[in-house]
């Protein structure tokens, strides 16, 4: 879906994450896509050109990082919960910890809420701790319209997402009447379009852009060939 959404010509595409933008380029090998890595402070523009955070955002997440360090350390040890460091953020992940293990890291994350430059966007099943409490997806979007200049009026942003830090941009995107698709039930944002999981969203937006599915695809294919 994304390399055909792409190819179009009239389409902007944008993968944003808050994983950092070293680790988000090699995870999507498509041209024309523009990547945007600590949930958008970073970008990489098609062609490879890049858009970095400025050295203030870089110094003030060095400090937070070794302000709030010692606390994940204390975290990784806990039996069952997994610290996946995204540079900008941290991802806290206790899918596979006992009731009484996640005690603990409640335990551990509230003393972390403490921290005034920290932002967390909890989950069902991970919690993410954004190290610059300024930024957040909806930023990011923001900051990839103006370098595009791109009029965001008029209905014309589409936002998929599935968890906290994405239903601040699809917030953002629905107020300016654009839509916004949540994949999952990890979050609920009122007015966005829910879908069932990543075969849903890729239907619905093929049917929004006007993309054939791969069905459709297939059967042009045979009939060539035939």
């Amino acid at each position: 879906m994304l390399e055909d959404l792409a190819a179009e010509p009239l389409e902007r595409v944008a993968v944003l994450s808050s994983r950092a933008l070293e680790d988000l380029v090699p995870r999507v090998p498509i041209p024309r896509i523009f990547l945007g890595g600590g949930s958008g402070l970073e970008w990489q523009i098609p062609g490879g050109g890049r858009v970095r955070p400025g050295k203030q955002a870089e110094r003030k997440l060095e400090e937070n990082r070794a302000q709030a360090f010692p606390q994940f350390e204390k975290m990784k040890v806990i039996p069952g919960v997994e610290v996946e460091d995204k540079l900008w953020s941290v991802a806290v992940h206790f899918r596979h910890a006992s009731t009484e293990a996640r005690g603990e890291l409640s335990r551990l994350l509230e003393e972390l809420t403490g921290h005034p430059f920290l932002r967390m966007f909890p989950g069902p099943e991970a919690v993410e701790v954004q190290l610059l409490r300024s930024v957040n997806k909806s930023l990011g979007v923001q900051k990839l319209c103006r370098f595009l200049k791109f009029d965001s009026s008029g209905s014309r942003l589409v936002y998929a997402g599935d968890d906290g830090n994405d239903a601040a941009a699809m917030r953002w995107v629905m107020s300016r009447k654009g839509v916004a698709l949540v994949v999952g039930n990890r979050t609920k944002v009122p007015g966005a379009r829910v879908l069932e999981g990543p075969h849903g969203l890729a239907m619905a937006v093929r049917k929004m852009a006007g993309l054939p599915s791969r069905t459709q695809r297939k059967r042009g294919r045979e009939a060539i060939s035939g």
